[in-house]
């Protein structure tokens, strides 16, 4: 069986040109770009509770990266350098193969710079990743800076991967057609980075869509002091949920499901035809949905009728 060493030189060490000095040493060496702030996040994914044993391990390697890239993404950073963090059962070649294959994979394609972390055994896989990005003085999407007034807006579409996992539980039926849509938008989501990027010094606040569309935006109203007002008929949905819009079900899901990674941003009236000028270019639906108000508390109106939020969110301690 290897030892810990040999599974990090063989796994988990790649080349780190961005870096002064990447893995192999006590620490990392790296050069912030001149001028600009770090963005650095952090998240935990454990067996269980994230993810289950029989997951793919290249689905389980991706959605590791992809949930702390969407917190970059936020944020409006520039991802730059991540580190790993895993507690094995089990020296498992085989899953640490198709892991790092799906980790780096994503890493890759942003031009992600792993520069080191820790490996352990432990009874229950955990992985910790915490990723570092750049972004201009001034320039971060913050929670904290919707104004009443602004546009709601959401990217992509809401509620998929919530329903992919109710019917893998039993708790929504989907058919062949539709959960063939939505099982990859559990198992692979896309971090929003371009998106983000293209935010910059036009939304007024911005976060991810994890623990559900109701709760996070909840986020940026406590955290600006303001409310909201959401037309739940102009939520996007795919073509796979949208027949079931009536469903309660699949309300709970579009509503407060999590896990779509979409981001859910504000911004001024006037900004519309330069949002509409991003969704062009980056070929990503962009939907309005709502408006920030001055009165605080968020109002969900179907068709102009109230529409009771059964829940608002996941919560690790209450779900």
């Amino acid at each position: 069986m290897p030892g810990e060493f040999d599974l990090i030189a063989q796994y988990f060490t790649r080349p780190t040109p961005d870096a002064v000095l990447g893995v192999g040493d006590d620490c990392a060496l790296i050069a912030p770009t001149p001028g600009m702030e770090l963005a650095i996040s952090t998240d935990m994914l454990i067996a269980g509770r994230h993810f289950t044993p029989t997951d793919g391990p290249g689905t389980i390697g991706h959605k590791a990266m992809a949930v702390n890239l969407s917190d970059l993404a936020a944020m409006g950073a520039k991802p730059r350098f991540a580190l790993l963090s895993i507690a094995l059962p089990e020296a498992d070649e085989k899953f640490l193969k198709g892991f790092a294959g799906g980790f780096f994979g994503l890493a890759q394609k942003y031009g992600v710079n792993v520069i080191g972390g820790d490996t352990t055994r432990g009874g229950l896989l955990t992985l910790n990743v915490t990723v570092i990005g750049e972004v201009p003085p001034g320039q971060a999407l913050r929670r904290d800076a919707a104004k009443a007034g602004d546009d709601i807006w959401v990217s992509g579409t809401l509620g998929d991967a919530a329903a992919a996992l109710g019917h893998h539980q039993g708790r929504l039926r989907l058919e062949t057609a539709q959960a063939v849509q939505c099982f990859p938008r559990l198992f692979v989501p896309a971090p929003r980075i371009e998106l983000g990027l293209a935010l910059r010094g036009i939304a007024h606040a911005a976060i991810d869509v994890s623990d559900g569309f109701a709760a996070d935006l909840g986020h940026i109203l406590e955290r600006s002091n303001v409310g909201a007002e959401v037309w739940f008929e102009q939520l996007p949905l795919s073509d796979a949920l949208a027949p079931l819009a009536g469903d309660p079900a699949a309300q709970d899901c579009i509503l407060a499901g999590g896990d779509d990674y979409e981001l859910v941003f504000t911004a001024p009236a006037d900004k519309r035809e330069d949002i509409a000028r991003i969704a062009a270019q980056l070929e990503l639906r962009l939907s309005r949905v709502g408006s920030i108000q001055p009165e605080p508390g968020l109002r969900v109106l179907n068709r102009g009728k109230p529409m009771p939020l059964a829940r608002a969110g996941f919560d690790h301690f209450q779900s």
